[in-house]
């Protein structure tokens, strides 16, 4: 009877679903995307340009050149700022640039990433740039961020390129699972009126978590697929690409120290030696626990930050000071604790540390074993990010603004300027 009874109940329900409604229909799959927004192809190649100048909301990276400052504002292009008199820097202008991240500049060229292209710049007049050689495809695809956990919506390349995101709530009948395609996402690198210029050969100078780095005539690019490509820029007018190295997963800055190329790894640092500048060699590597960590050198010592939490690894921060007397053997001489560390810079023997939200921190690096002991200044009203020091001027760009100080009297350091950043409205 248990048998009839259940078989009677199956044909009642098939009935019902074979009525006005079916059971599929009752089967909804409904969730929260971030659907993309695009910029056609066309749109795209064309969208690189001068306008008049932006504030600042979300900037990233910083580069000196002349009296120019140049500011990553993260995926939409770099503000220009007239730094003729530091006292009384300018907003002038800013270069719309599609995905823009890392910047580099030699012989008034500027060398931009503009999501998967390199694209070069002349910016000899900055009212009327023009663009001298666009390299397609030359870096991972990448997604401008979020600020939800929600997962991306379906990709389609024929559209144009994903240049934002609008959250939309999807409800769909259930067929099969959705899955969705994965794309790299970029994390997260004296003055007087004449002004203070960067070193001669009319190449600037980038800050620590640079990507983008020039060394004479070759300029080096880093990507996320752990590529370090290589672009002969001998000749404005003829610059080609000129090689590719894979050096490794989870490497993150560029440095140049002489004739040594330094790339900060999650895992550690690594020293290529360019006396020949397209063919890079592996010299040595000095390995760390798992953390962010741009790096700088002068003489014989590094000096690396590693910041943890995050995707960075550990839950320890530091600051590592490695002997490199011996190139091929770098020793750590000393750790100290830091909060939460970002850029860093050098100036003979004065250390300028961005510690996140505990502030910038300059020490005097004369003796490098006791550095804790040697705490010159500490500002702790600002959460850098990165920093520049030229010429006894220091450009620090932090979630505050872009702030200039004078140390030529590091008892007596003295703001020089600030510009602030836009408050948000959401």
């Amino acid at each position: 009877m248990k048998t009839i009874k259940n078989l009677a109940f199956l044909s009642i329900l098939i009935s019902l679903c074979a009525g006005t409604w079916s059971c599929e229909d009752e089967i909804r799959h409904e969730y929260t995307i971030n659907e993309p927004v695009y910029l056609s192809t066309e749109e795209f190649k064309n969208a690189v340009k001068t306008e008049s100048a932006k504030e600042m909301l979300v900037p990233g990276k910083i580069y000196f050149y002349n009296d120019l400052i140049l500011i990553n504002e993260k995926f939409e292009g770099i503000h220009v700022i007239d730094n003729s008199d530091p006292t009384k820097p300018i907003n002038s202008k800013f270069i719309s640039i599609p995905g823009n991240i890392d910047m580099a500049v030699k012989d008034d060229i500027l060398y931009a990433d503009s999501y998967t292209d390199l694209i070069a710049i002349n910016i000899s007049d900055i009212n009327t740039i023009a663009i001298e050689k666009r390299f397609a495809d030359i870096f991972p695809f990448s997604l401008p961020p979020t600020d939800n956990n929600y997962p991306y919506g379906q990709i389609d390349p024929e559209k144009g390129v994903v240049v934002g995101w609008e959250v939309k709530r999807i409800s769909e009948k259930y067929e099969e699972p959705k899955y969705y395609p994965y794309y790299y996402d970029v994390m997260f690198d004296s003055a007087n009126s004449t002004g203070v210029k960067a070193s001669a050969g009319g190449t600037g100078k980038a800050g620590s978590m640079a990507k983008f780095m020039i060394n004479t005539n070759t300029l080096y690019t880093l990507d996320s697929n752990s590529s370090l490509k290589l672009f002969d820029i001998s000749n404005p007018d003829q610059i080609s690409k000129n090689g590719q190295l894979n050096v490794g997963w989870g490497m993150e800055t560029l440095f140049v120290y002489e004739s040594n190329l330094f790339i900060g790894a999650r895992d550690g640092m690594y020293i290529f030696d360019i006396t020949n500048p397209f063919a890079p060699q592996l010299v040595s590597q000095y390995s760390h626990f798992m953390s962010c960590d741009p790096v700088v050198v002068h003489n014989n010592l590094a000096y690396i930050t590693l910041r943890a939490g995050n995707f960075c690894g550990q839950n320890t921060s530091q600051l590592d000071v490695v002997d490199l007397s011996d190139i091929t053997t770098p020793t750590l001489l000393k750790s100290y604790s830091m909060d939460n560390p970002y850029g860093l810079g050098i100036d003979d023997e004065l250390l300028f540390v961005c510690d996140g939200t505990a502030g910038l921190k300059i020490y005097d690096a004369s003796d490098p074993l006791n550095l804790g002991s040697n705490l010159l200044k500490v500002y702790s009203d600002m959460t850098p990010y990165d920093v520049i020091p030229l010429a006894n001027v220091l450009v620090v760009i932090g979630t505050e603004g872009l702030f200039q100080y004078d140390y030529s009297d590091i008892n007596n350091i003295q703001l020089l300027s600030y510009i602030t950043i836009a408050p948000r409205v959401d």
